[in-house]
């Protein structure tokens, strides 16, 4: 062993190129950039889309439509859920915070309640929306519909 041969450890050493050093650098000069045009200037960014002037994808598409901003999402809930709810915990009142503890919805959702399935167990439900069909199958079995 010499000093000569001596060199760090494989992995060691993991520093990064210091371009614009000088021509001893192996990085000096143009600093890896080339020669003129937008990218070898400082400052240069592309906007998000760029297609070097070909027309954007985003402008080529046609628009269509409208998005209503004032639009009430539901997360919809059916009766057989509800239910099946009822006869695994032996619940007699729904509302969003055993919904929620139960992992049917989240904290920020609205509730609507659909009329789907069959409802055996006296309920009194409380949710933000109630189906027609929904509203008529739990009052029929003596439940009460709460909106909240």
């Amino acid at each position: 062993m010499k000093l000569s041969n001596l060199k760090p450890a494989k992995g060691s050493t993991h520093r990064e190129k210091r371009v614009g050093r000088g021509e001893g650098s192996a990085i000096g000069g143009t600093s890896g950039r080339g020669h003129k045009g937008a990218k070898s200037r400082s400052g240069n960014s592309k906007k998000i889309g760029f297609e070097g002037g070909q027309m954007p994808l985003q402008r080529r598409l046609p628009k269509y439509g409208f998005t209503n901003f004032t639009r009430v999402e539901y997360k919809p809930l059916n009766l057989d859920v509800l239910q099946s709810l009822a006869e695994k915990k032996g619940l007699t009142e729904i509302t969003p915070e055993v919904l929620k503890s139960n992992g049917l919805v989240t904290k920020n959702d609205k509730i609507k309640i659909l009329g789907r399935g069959e409802l055996k167990a006296t309920l009194t439900v409380k949710a933000h929306a109630f189906s027609a069909s929904a509203v008529a199958a739990i009052e029929n079995k003596g439940g009460i519909v709460e909106k909240i």
